[in-house]
C-alpha cells in the first residue's frame, strides 16, 4: 500500500522547486522544462485543493495530505517516463511535510514523513520571497512569508539536501537555476 508514495527507479536528473506559496515555483518550473525540452510535474495539491474549495468551501485538512502525496507521486512517476535527461518537479513530498508541520502544530503523518525523507532529488531550488505575493483561493499566509521561507530553508539544511536559493527577477532566477543544473548534467 505504501508503495504509492515511493519514487520509481530512474536515471533522470530530478530538480525540485521548493519554497513558500507565491514565490514563483510554477513559473520557473515551466521555464526550466521549456529550456531543457522536457516535462515538468505540476503541483497535484493545487487542483485537489481548488476542487475541494470549489465544491465544499473548505481548505486543506490533515486527512487530505496522504491523498495529495499519493497524487503527487503518481504524477511524478508517470512524467519521469516522459522526461528527457531531466525532470522538473514543481513540488515534492518534503514540501507537503513542511506544510503539514506548519499548519497542523508540528504534526506529520508517519507515512508521509517516511517517503518525504526517502524519495531523493538531485537539486532543490529554494525560491525566495522577493517577488510580490499574489492572492488566490488557496494562498493564506501573506504576512508569514519570511517565517515560512525560513522553515523551508531549515528543513533543507536539517536533512542535508543539495539546494541553492533563488532570488531576484524571473530572468535572474532562471539563469542561476540553469547554471546549477548544467553543472549537475556535466558531472552526471
Amino acid at each position: 500500500m505504501e508503495e504509492k508514495y515511493r519514487q520509481e527507479p530512474s536515471d533522470v536528473l530530478k530538480v525540485v522547486l521548493f519554497g513558500p506559496e507565491s514565490t514563483g515555483k510554477t513559473t520557473l518550473s515551466e521555464q526550466l522544462a521549456r529550456h531543457y525540452h522536457t516535462v515538468w510535474v505540476p503541483e497535484y495539491a493545487r487542483d485537489y485543493l481548488q476542487d475541494k474549495w470549489n465544491n465544499e468551501r473548505k481548505t486543506c485538512e490533515p486527512h487530505d495530505l496522504l491523498p495529495i502525496a499519493e497524487g503527487q507521486m503518481r504524477l511524478e512517476n508517470k512524467l519521469t517516463k516522459k522526461a528527457t535527461e531531466i525532470l522538473i518537479c514543481d513540488t515534492d513530498l518534503l514540501e507537503t511535510k513542511v506544510y503539514s508541520e506548519a499548519y497542523y502544530v508540528g504534526d506529520c503523518d508517519p507515512v508521509l514523513e517516511k517517503y518525504a525523507l526517502e524519495n531523493s532529488y538531485d537539486l532543490y531550488l529554494l525560491t525566495y520571497i522577493d517577488i510580490p505575493w499574489e492572492a488566490d483561493d488557496l494562498r493564506d499566509k501573506p504576512n508569514e512569508r519570511e517565517e515560512m521561507f525560513n522553515y523551508f530553508k531549515d528543513t533543507l539544511e536539517k536533512y542535508g539536501k543539495n539546494f541553492i536559493t533563488l532570488k531576484g527577477s524571473k530572468k535572474q532566477r532562471l539563469a542561476k537555476a540553469i547554471n546549477h543544473i548544467d553543472t549537475l548534467l556535466i558531472n552526471d
